[in-house]
């Protein structure tokens, strides 16, 4: 096993473990610790801070990120720089999302899967020197050719940002959405604003967790509970994700996963209209019942809820009846463009 040091960060005084063959970076993002970063290469400088005290092996990176003379003042840049001994560092650190700058980026279509009929997920490729920092649960925003957007959760977790995964169901009539289905070809341009919205982990929290999704509104849960794992939280966490039928509940695979490997992760998946052809021996109606069908009180829980505003209504109004407080129901309501008159 790698050496391991322990990195103090000013002027926080937080601390963390980061081995010999991990950047300070890795370390921190493993650990939970919110470091801000661009590309993760050494190209940008945005993860540029003060070494203070320690041993530091500074890595490759560009000359003009890092030049001699804010070396030689004690700059270094923390994405490609490794710890050779106990380190004191001096660095903004992320708390939250205003803490995250807001970027506009192009990316190519990497790869496209369509797991149901409706849903296709978008895996994005962001130019070579450029990586997205985000909270996971956030948002992007497509930026169409008219002017207008569309927003859509990242589904991955911030620390597996090779790829942008965006999940996206087939609206009728949608513009953008007939386009994805449609008429787009492989390795296509699109351009987007990100990271945005406020609906991220609340880290700080040692309350067990209560998932609500519906339908693709598992895309930014999907990002938040690897998050949570990843960076190995002990909080209880159940996740129910409501569909129609069977051929909806379109990546069950992740979940279940997560719960064998996981004691204190549940998966509940809940069909609202199962065909007969699916021989669904599961749970069923609606998903914010299942939940308060298992809950007495919610009064020592957070929630995280992300799907149609009609689903996250019902559940902000019974939950609160069954003691969940205002201040811990997050929410992530999925609104659709308005379809232009012809």
């Amino acid at each position: 096993m790698s050496q391991e040091f322990t990195i103090t960060l000013q002027p926080s005084g937080h601390m963390f473990k980061a081995a010999a063959d991990e950047s300070i970076l890795e370390a921190a993002m493993r650990q939970g610790i919110g470091l801000p970063y661009g590309c993760r290469n050494g190209a940008c400088g945005s993860c540029k801070g003060v070494l203070v005290s320690g041993d530091f092996d500074y890595g490759q990176y560009q000359e003009r990120t890092l030049r001699p003379e804010e070396k030689s003042a004690g700059k270094a840049l923390f994405c490609v720089g490794r710890a050779r001994s106990d380190l004191t560092l001096q660095v903004r650190e992320i708390g939250g999302a205003g803490d995250v700058q807001i970027r506009t980026l192009p990316c190519r279509v990497e790869k496209v899967e369509k797991p149901a009929p409706d849903v296709a997920i978008l895996y994005l490729k962001l130019p070579a020197q450029e990586r997205l920092q985000f909270l996971a649960g956030q948002y992007l925003d497509i930026l169409l050719k008219d002017g207008k957007r569309r927003s859509f959760s990242m589904a991955n977790a911030p620390h597996r940002d090779e790829h942008i995964e965006l999940h996206i169901r087939l609206v009728p009539d949608g513009h953008f959405t007939n386009y994805v289905f449609n008429e787009m070809r492989d390795r296509a341009i699109l351009r987007f604003e990100a990271p945005l919205g406020s609906f991220f982990l609340r880290e700080d929290s040692t309350k067990p967790i209560v998932f609500v999704a519906g339908g693709t509104g598992f895309a930014p849960i999907k990002s938040v509970i690897e998050h949570a794992l990843h960076i190995h939280t002990d909080r209880e966490m159940v996740l129910y994700w409501g569909c129609r039928s069977l051929a909806d509940l379109y990546m069950p695979g992740p979940p279940a996963q997560w719960a064998r490997e996981n004691p204190h992760f549940t998966f509940i998946p809940v069909l609202s209209e199962p065909k007969p052809e699916d021989n669904w021996q599961g749970r069923t109606g609606f998903v914010h019942q299942a939940v308060l069908d298992d809950f007495d009180s919610l009064a020592g829980y957070q929630v995280y809820a992300c799907g149609a505003p009609a689903m996250i209504d019902v559940a902000r109004e019974t939950f609160a009846a069954r003691g969940l407080p205002d201040d811990e129901f997050f929410a992530d309501s999925f609104t659709f463009a308005p379809i232009a008159a012809p």
